[in-house]
């Protein structure tokens, strides 16, 4: 399980965009991955980690139904908790954030290669 950081990646996109006021639709291709906006802060990313292991422990596998071809249910389970996307405003070209947001994608599972689509509307 990871969070990655994107923040700036999505700015550039949006910056080259040429977008000034608009949507950014920000959203994890993978159904055992994540898109979300929270604080950049190492503590809080422990604890949403300990919160989803709680909440969808990876093992015992058997535990989970869907665990007949991948052992990966819990991933499943946690990217529903955690969201598929999300999406910002922009503001005179600019993501436009509450104090401390920045975008995370979130990695459940890493058993293959994933990507994120990043769809910016406006004028």
């Amino acid at each position: 399980m990871e969070f990655i950081n994107i923040t700036g990646q999505v700015e550039k996109i949006v910056e080259d965009s040429g977008i000034e006021e608009g949507l950014c639709l920000i959203n994890a291709m993978h159904i055992t991955a994540s898109v979300f906006i929270n604080d950049a802060e190492p503590g809080l990313h422990r604890d949403f980690q300990e919160w989803l292991e709680e909440l969808a422990p990876h093992a015992p596998v058997s535990q989970y139904d869907h665990n007949t071809y991948e052992d990966n249910a819990d991933a499943h389970l946690k990217r529903q908790i955690m969201g598929r996307e999300t999406v910002v405003a922009i503001t005179e070209g600019e993501i436009d954030f509450g104090p401390w947001e920045q975008i995370f994608y979130g990695e459940f599972d890493g058993q293959r290669d994933k990507k994120v689509l990043v769809k910016v509307i406006g004028e």
